[in-house]
């Protein structure tokens, strides 16, 4: 029965790691980031880039992504696995979407000959 109250008692003395703290000036400067970012998505709809403009919104995004992930997830301070399985499905998105736009372009002669076609 003693054994019992002291393996219980072994128990109660382990404590959880303490979390992880962000100084106040890291997320002060990672909200500046963001805000900056979501501007300049905003500002990149005032300029026409062609096709580039889908490029340009994909990449702002992701780096906001980054931003999110990194600091107010706290994955900086994690464990380089978790990196590599974030930049892992990161990849595996990016080759899924490059594999859809590039197939989008093959169907426009079709969709426009279809337009043409209809009654006005």
């Amino acid at each position: 029965m003693s054994d019992t109250h002291a393996h219980d008692h072994a128990h109660a003395e382990v404590h959880p790691p303490a979390p992880h703290v962000v100084p106040v000036k890291v997320l002060a400067a990672v909200l500046a980031g963001l805000l900056f970012f979501t501007f300049l998505t905003v500002a990149a709809t005032w300029v026409d880039l062609g096709k580039a403009n889908i490029i340009v919104a994909l990449g702002i995004a992701v780096i906001k992504g980054a931003l999110v992930v990194l600091f107010f997830m706290h994955l900086r301070w994690e464990s380089p696995f978790y990196g590599l399985v974030l930049c892992v499905a990161l990849g595996m998105v990016a080759l899924f979407i490059g594999m859809t736009l590039m197939d989008s372009t093959s169907y426009q002669a079709v969709i426009r000959a279809a337009q043409q076609a209809l009654p006005k």
